[in-house]
């Protein structure tokens, strides 16, 4: 036998030998083995056991879960079977971002926000917080005090309370409604630097009325105010 028929009677061999070693690693083909895992495909259905009658059994959705908890959540902000809870769940419903916790959280932050831009004249920051009427509004009450010379001095002490009053969704906008109690200290001077109205040292108690409202469709985010009244 020459030297080449030698070389490849050896790799031969060495080609029997891998096949049978791999074979006995990997073992055979049943025709019952899993399909190779997709990362892509959904996650809330399984084959069945057996697997070849093409049947499949539903898992629970996630997002059933979330909307439970979303639900929870609301329990504790409006009493079940209320009005206000029936209205709360249509918005989480329509809107699955919205939580009443971090909701009342952004809108007292908001609240404080606006109050003090208001009587530091910041319109900047008021047009990024108000819809275009109720900015159109503080804007004219704004001008009128500059118009007279009067300077208004604030300190905003805190919320002392504040609660989800009413809530609806009309279309593609959800509107909350909040009933908020501040602490404030506010005093207006004029032109001389006289007090013309409220006072420097005292805390004064003032109870807010107001809506925010957001359009679902909306690539924002935020929230913006639509109205304000007073509570007398």
């Amino acid at each position: 036998m020459g030297s080449n028929d030698f070389i490849t009677l050896f790799f031969l061999v060495a080609a029997v030998l891998i096949f049978l070693q791999l074979r006995s690693v990997l073992g055979r083909r049943t025709g019952n083995e899993k399909p190779p895992l997709d990362p892509f495909s959904p996650r809330d259905v399984a084959r069945a056991p057996g697997g070849d009658d093409g049947k499949v059994v539903t898992l629970p959705r996630r997002d059933a879960q979330e909307e439970e908890e979303r639900f929870s959540d609301i329990d504790t902000f409006a009493k079940p079977g209320t009005a206000l809870n029936a209205s709360l769940r249509d918005i989480a419903k329509a809107d699955p971002s919205f939580k009443p916790r971090e909701f009342l959280n952004g809108a007292k932050m908001a609240y404080e926000m606006i109050v003090m831009a208001f009587a530091d004249g910041d319109r900047k920051t008021l047009k990024g917080l108000l819809s275009k009427e109720v900015h159109d509004g503080f804007d004219a009450a704004i001008s009128e005090r500059e118009a007279r010379g009067e300077v208004v001095k604030s300190t905003f002490v805190g919320i002392e309370k504040a609660d989800i009053t009413n809530a609806t969704i009309k279309d593609s906008e959800e509107q909350v409604t909040l009933r908020i109690i501040s602490q404030l200290i506010s005093a207006t001077y004029d032109k001389a630097g006289t007090l013309i109205e409220g006072d420097q040292e005292t805390v004064a108690e003032v109870t807010d009325i107001w809506t925010f409202a957001r359009d679902i469709r909306s690539r924002d985010p935020n929230w913006k105010l639509i109205a304000t009244e007073s509570e007398q």
